[in-house]
């Protein structure tokens, strides 16, 4: 009964409006208020004890750094370095902006870890471009949220860094297992975008000459770098991900300030001002998240869900398989960092229980979920990136990026070894 109660709270919340984590905290305080009136010694102060107990970690830390460091480098020109290069690369072929989109989300992942960002980041200058030149807004506005899910999925990312703190898995490790499939699903979506391209007509730009790429990727070395500065260290083993973070920051502001010249000092307070806003978000949520998931648990909701799928009778390939489906399904109504906090739990005992590789297992999870963010009614990705297109919801063009997305899922359900070859190599596991 007291987990019907859970769930049928939070989802009438769900249905009246109500914020994700606003109603998952509040189907919790009347939760445990309903435990307390049936007998159970529970103590009032567990809810804010959960909360805070989940946010109160070292490795966390790295989410506001990566956050500041996104808001930094976007600001000192560093985004505006990388779509450059991705034009003049890529703008010469048909649907060469929505080609450049694509590629500069997968620089731009380099150096944020949210895919939020990346959404702000270069929706903000790639979508106007887009609409001048003729594209449909929704085509504009889908290929933008899409190509967004990339920057949480090529390291550094702040989901696997939530990921890795919750279940203690190498944060170093799973940034190596997303390399792989962020750069399938950036091919992907770039071979979706050449497919709609060539049967819409969409336009091109002019071929850059080779002397003038090169002059481009020299301007934008600095930009270029920051990923190997962000990364190499990780996996060297020379930091770790939270110091990475200041790093970031660090080599942004030194760019911005002295390099490229976009910034000067007094921008900063507005600059934290903008993280601090940012980083509130995903932090409420992981808090409000945290208390509901845990209730979630304590009811024994995980070893329902065990035991249901243990009765499918389904070989290791096929939960796998079925894993994802439910949680495609489960992304379209629940905000992806909050289905993550809650369901991470929940889905830890197939690990043990049908023999998966934790890390394969990771980033199957980690990227379904995020698929999740760009599907209607409540994909975040899709919010932002079409209120900077001023497009309506419906309006957008984002299903045929959904399934090319979730063909590279079932490649990486089918093939391990995408994910697991590289911290493997590194001597990861």
């Amino acid at each position: 009964m007291a987990i019907i109660l859970l769930l049928g709270t939070f989802a009438v919340g769900l249905v009246l409006g109500i914020p994700v984590a606003v109603a998952m905290l509040v189907a919790s305080i009347l939760n445990v208020l309903y435990l307390q009136a049936t007998g159970m010694p529970l103590p009032s102060v567990i809810v804010s004890e959960r909360m805070l107990s989940s946010i109160n970690s070292f490795p966390l830390l790295a989410v506001p750094f990566f956050i500041f460091a996104g808001v930094i480098m976007n600001r000192a020109g560093l985004t505006a370095q990388l779509v450059n290069v991705s034009r003049a690369f890529v703008g010469h072929f048909r649907g060469g902006t929505a080609q450049c989109n694509v590629l500069a989300s997968i620089f731009f992942s380099g150096i944020s870890g949210s895919a939020s960002a990346d959404a702000a980041a270069i929706g903000s200058m790639l979508i106007p471009s887009m609409k001048r030149e003729g594209y449909p807004p929704g085509f504009a506005v889908g290929i933008t949220a899409a190509s967004a899910t990339i920057g949480p999925i090529i390291p550094p990312s702040i989901v696997m860094i939530i990921y890795g703190t919750m279940t203690n898995l190498s944060i170093g490790a799973l940034f190596l297992a997303g390399v792989v499939p962020g750069f399938l699903i950036g091919i992907a979506l770039m071979a979706t975008v050449a497919l709609m391209s060539r049967a819409r007509g969409f336009p091109r730009l002019p071929r850059t000459p080779w002397r003038e790429r090169a002059c481009i990727c020299w301007r934008a070395l600095p930009a270029l770098f920051a990923p190997l500065i962000i990364l190499g260290g990780i996996i060297s083993g020379l930091y770790t991900a939270t110091e990475a973070g200041v790093i970031a920051c660090v080599y942004g502001l030194a760019v911005g300030l002295l390099v490229y010249r976009k910034m000067g000092v007094r921008d900063l307070p507005a600059l934290l001002a903008e993280a601090v806003e940012t980083t509130a978000i995903p932090v409420f949520i992981l808090a409000a998240a945290s208390i509901f998931g845990w209730l979630l648990t304590f009811h024994g909701f995980g070893r329902q869900v065990v035991g249901a799928f243990e009765s499918l009778s389904l070989p290791p390939t096929g939960m796998l398989l079925a894993l994802v489906v439910m949680l495609l399904v489960i992304g379209l109504f629940l905000e992806g960092l909050a289905a993550l906090i809650i369901f991470v739990p929940v889905f830890m005992p197939l690990i043990p229980a049908f023999g998966f590789d934790p890390l394969h297992f990771a980033l199957i999870i980690i990227v379904t979920i995020l698929i999740g963010t760009v599907t209607p009614p409540v994909g975040l990705q899709l919010y932002i990136a079409a209120a900077i297109g001023g497009t309506r919801l419906q309006e957008v063009v984002i299903w045929p990026f959904v399934f090319s997305m979730i063909a590279v899922v079932f490649l990486m359900v089918l093939v391990p070894g995408l994910t697991t070859f590289l911290p493997r190599a590194f001597g990861f596991g």
